[in-house]
């Protein structure tokens, strides 16, 4: 595990060295938050196509390439058998630190810490966060709808949330991130973080009495943090990487080894986490079938069949294969063609560049990349060369690996930048990593024994569901 974490994160500058507008190393890019960093620098304006130098003069029309190469013709199920509850999972993880600035542009982030601070759930800003807080026994606000835990609503704390206006007051669910009304899946997460945040809290306050409600608060959030990291590093990157080999959470294995503990998001690892081939035509919820309309902004769904049931649909639904192409469902599709776009205005380098960056071999041809001959054909009249094939639609394209959910750009890219991001977050380092960090011997427990199966069943009424990552049956 220590090679693994080792040779993957060492894959990442730390300190970072590029961004959008500094092709070259400056204290600028070094210093400023606010732009995500850059793994590679762009493509230099004076080059003689988009690319560099390989490729046509001009790169093919966004809706072609998004209509002809990712559009879903018929769903396609994942091989892995990723479930749904692995996709809400995802999004509702990675909305901590991938919160592009739309107003000031794709190269631009939001977020105040570049990494894992579950800001998604306590609020980016202070104020916010304070707006969430109960300020009694170091807990979050809430309400109580037929016996269970629910977030308080908009009305409650007055923070502002993005619903349209024919959602109902009552189901306008106030959270850490604006935007988790969306989906109930978000808010089904939302709701479960809540519920732990807060049963975390009774578990130190019966330790330690004497403790205030911001200690509580403090270490709370920190006990969550963990088992944050621990879940995803065992139970939800483990399931992506297809390894046979068991990872493990374990922090003191690189406390012998050279290691920065901070980190900064890059634009690419933003860009290539646009999974939305994952998402199904429809959704399954018990006997019900929810088409996106039906789906978007409907927190009711959350509150009518309540947390327990959701998990078992979501763990029972499999979610759609990302690599191959031609598997982006229509109501995301233009989600699909802005990472296009927005790829295009920070002028990133090639998928084969970030190949070779990543210590693998670039590929030959289009059929050596896509491993068949319809969309190979079809790449090569819009991009002429293999080496100006886009890093987004490359990756979307790609031939998976042997019944698996990605190709191998996706892994080999992917992993460096969210083990660096895991193990870079400050509980990991030496002066943090100590039962007292934690409150003592009970809360370091609550980290090291954490899992999603475990998340669930901690803070659901009556017998508890499945929760996996990965359909079984």
């Amino acid at each position: 595990m220590r090679y693994v974490l080792t040779s993957r994160a060492h894959l990442i500058d730390s300190p970072p060295t590029f961004n959008s507008d500094y092709g070259y190393k400056s204290w600028e890019a070094y210093s400023n938050l606010s732009y995500f960093t850059r793994t590679l620098p762009p493509v230099h304006q004076d080059c003689p196509t988009p690319m560099g130098v390989a490729g046509k003069k001009e790169l093919p029309d966004v809706k072609m390439v998004a209509e002809k190469l990712l559009l879903r013709r018929k769903f396609i199920p994942d091989p892995q058998r990723t479930s749904l509850m692995f996709a809400f999972f995802a999004q509702h993880f990675t909305h901590q630190f991938f919160k592009t600035d739309m107003k000031k542009g794709p190269a631009f982030t939001r977020a105040k810490n570049h990494g894992v601070d579950l800001s998604h759930i306590y609020g980016e800003e202070l104020e916010r966060q304070r707006k969430l807080r109960l300020f009694k026994d170091g807990k979050l606000k809430f309400q109580v709808l037929d016996g269970e835990v629910y977030p308080p609503t908009v009305s409650d704390v007055q923070v502002d949330m993005h619903y349209p206006p024919h959602v109902p007051e009552s189901h306008r669910f106030a959270v850490g991130h604006e935007a988790f009304g969306l989906v109930p899946g978000l808010m089904m997460y939302a709701t479960i973080w809540l519920r732990e945040h807060n049963r975390v809290c009774d578990v130190l306050k019966q330790e330690h009495p004497d403790w205030d409600d911001e200690r509580l608060f403090q270490t709370s959030r920190l006990i969550l943090i963990g088992e944050t990291i621990k879940i995803v590093i065992e139970d939800y990157v483990q399931h992506l990487s297809g390894y046979y080999f068991k990872l493990k959470f374990d922090p003191q294995l690189l406390f012998s080894e050279r290691f920065q503990y901070q980190n900064r998001i890059s634009s690419e690892f933003n860009t290539l986490y646009h999974w939305h081939p994952l998402m199904p035509d429809d959704f399954h919820v018990q006997d019900e079938v929810y088409s996106y309309k039906q789906f978007l902004f409907n927190t009711s769904i959350l509150t009518h069949y309540g947390v327990n049931n959701l998990v078992e649909s979501f763990t029972n639904q499999i979610a759609g294969r990302v690599a191959g192409g031609r598997n982006v469902a229509p109501a995301v599709l233009m989600v699909a063609m802005k990472s296009i776009e927005n790829s295009r205005l920070m002028r990133y380098q090639s998928l084969n560049a970030y190949r070779k960056r990543f210590n693998m071999k670039p590929y030959a041809s289009f059929e050596d990349l896509t491993g068949e001959k319809e969309m190979a054909a079809e790449l090569e009249e819009m991009y002429g060369d293999v080496d100006a094939v886009e890093l987004y639609t490359g990756l979307l394209v790609e031939k998976p690996r042997t019944n698996a959910i990605f190709g191998e750009t996706m892994v080999e890219m992917g992993a460096p930048y969210s083990l660096k991001g895991l193990m870079g977050n400050p509980i990991c380092s030496p002066e943090y990593w100590k039962p007292s960090t934690f409150g003592g011997k009970v809360g370091f427990d609550i980290v090291n024994t954490a899992s999603l199966q475990r998340l669930v069943c901690n803070n659901v009424k009556g017998p508890c569901p499945v929760a996996l990552v990965k359909n079984s049956t």
